[in-house]
């Protein structure tokens, strides 16, 4: 195929198809370099693969990394988490915004690139994948209403903390239920007067079979919710008072559990700022 004809594919694809600005999908990707390879994996995320591995994909509109230092992974519940072993694990964290209704193009997409990127050695290989996950999102609560940042501004608006929460479901069926017992009870009253902007709701989606085999298969998503708390300060200024009880709200509601509450703050892009306090 000559090169003008792949600049006429373009020319169609941005034609046809579904090109709101809604976070109809994430990618939420918390990551472990192998100890040693903190710097060296900081500087190939950020320098290379933020960008050619996913902010240049089509559909993938919006990105943040957040880190977890030493201080912040501390602070993680539950001691047994079924996402993180131990629970200290993935100091790294990185959320990304898909087109809704671009899933399956963009999927497409991240597949071959990553190939690609493989066989060109652009793949840092001493990391662990602790919880990488495509989500569909399910719905966002505003601390307050119409005003502030919608949630497709959320990984460009300057939020000083994340607050990165998964919960099972008792069972594929409760979820549901779970669900809207987050969305109309427990998460406007946990937001009201706090520190925390929004909260977004996604479900995990399997990865596809041609994945690379360094990530493992998506758990939990016929039971699993991930909510991401978007914070206007620094989480451990307000961790005592609004989050130390969330886990045993979701458990005393009998609807699921909470396997993983961890805070993170943003990383400083171009930096290596937090990685000598990872440890």
């Amino acid at each position: 195929m000559s090169e003008e004809t792949h600049s006429e594919t373009y020319a169609e694809l941005a034609a046809v198809g579904p090109y709101g600005v809604r976070p109809g999908h994430a990618l939420i990707t918390m990551v472990e370099p192998h100890p040693g390879h903190e710097y060296a994996y900081n500087r190939w995320y950020e320098d290379d693969h933020f960008i050619a591995g996913a902010m240049a994909m089509p559909w993938m509109y919006a990105g943040r990394r957040w880190v977890a230092t030493r201080d912040l992974q501390l602070l993680r519940v539950p001691e047994k988490s079924a996402v993180a072993q131990p629970v200290t694990a993935g100091c790294y964290l990185s959320t990304y915004w898909v087109t809704d209704g671009r899933y399956d193009d963009h999927m497409k997409w991240t597949v071959a690139i990553n190939k690609r990127l493989n066989r060109d050695a652009r793949v840092y290989r001493d990391r662990t994948h602790v919880f990488t996950a495509f989500q569909d999102h399910e719905s966002t609560v505003y601390r307050d209403g119409a005003a502030g940042p919608r949630d497709f501004h959320a990984l460009d608006h300057p939020y000083r903390g994340l607050v990165l929460e998964v919960i099972d479901a008792e069972s594929p069926e409760r979820r549901g239920e779970l669900l809207e017992w987050l969305v109309s009870r427990h998460l406007p009253k946990s937001v009201t007067g706090s520190p925390t902007a929004m909260v977004t709701v996604f479900r995990p989606t399997p990865l596809p079979g041609d994945r690379m085999t360094y990530v493992k298969q998506v758990e939990g998503v016929d039971t699993r919710l991930t909510l991401l708390w978007f914070l206007e300060t620094d989480p451990r200024e307000c961790w005592e008072p609004w989050f130390t009880r969330l886990e045993d709200n979701v458990t005393e509601s009998g609807l699921g559990r909470v396997e993983l509450l961890a805070p993170f703050v943003p990383t400083v892009p171009g930096t290596d700022t937090y990685v000598d306090q990872l440890r």
